[in-house]
């Protein structure tokens, strides 16, 4: 498997990716997840402009299988969004992905990763934990934090449990 930067002319695969894995998310009852929108290619492009935009290929150099999307918040790197075509699921592709950006917060001197998650998902929540994301308590939710859950709230996500989660990087 190969991780690199992701490119303006795989947005349309990134979508593709990320419809085919909110699939998961009907087995669940959640259809709303499942028929969200992925995120638009302006959206996108944005983070790959910004640098925060890394997909996961095949040591050959394919298409993309996976990506995710990471930005600074709080002086941590906070990941928006990681999505793997539910295919290519169970191989390690997601765990690649967040070592990947754990290595680059770390090069930066970034102290931890974030993220926000559903609580009650198999692969949400209790997979971040297994690759040692603790979960946050209120008071220790960064402002950044505060305002990604305000926007995920008004988004109507709150309907199922929500979490942010941490997992701290060595320089």
């Amino acid at each position: 498997m190969l991780i690199r930067a992701g490119t303006a002319r795989e947005l349309g695969r990134l979508q593709e990716i990320e419809r085919a894995a909110g699939r998961w998310f009907r087995d669940l009852g959640m259809d709303e997840i499942a028929d969200d929108e992925p995120p638009s290619t302006e959206c996108l492009r944005e983070f790959a402009d910004a640098g925060g935009l890394w997909v996961a290929t095949d040591t050959t150099g394919g298409p993309p299988v996976a990506y995710a999307l990471a930005e600074p918040v709080d002086s941590c790197l906070h990941i928006e969004q990681l999505s793997v075509h539910p295919d290519r699921a169970r191989r390690g592709i997601g765990r690649a992905l967040l070592d990947h950006l754990a290595a680059r917060a770390a090069a930066d001197l970034m102290p931890a990763l974030t993220l926000t998650t559903f609580t009650d998902v198999p692969w949400n929540a209790p997979y971040y934990a297994r690759l040692g994301f603790r979960a946050l308590t209120e008071a220790e939710l960064s402002p950044g934090l505060r305002e990604i859950r305000t926007r995920e709230s008004k988004a109507g996500l709150d309907r199922w449990p929500r979490v942010c989660m941490r997992r701290e990087v060595g320089h």
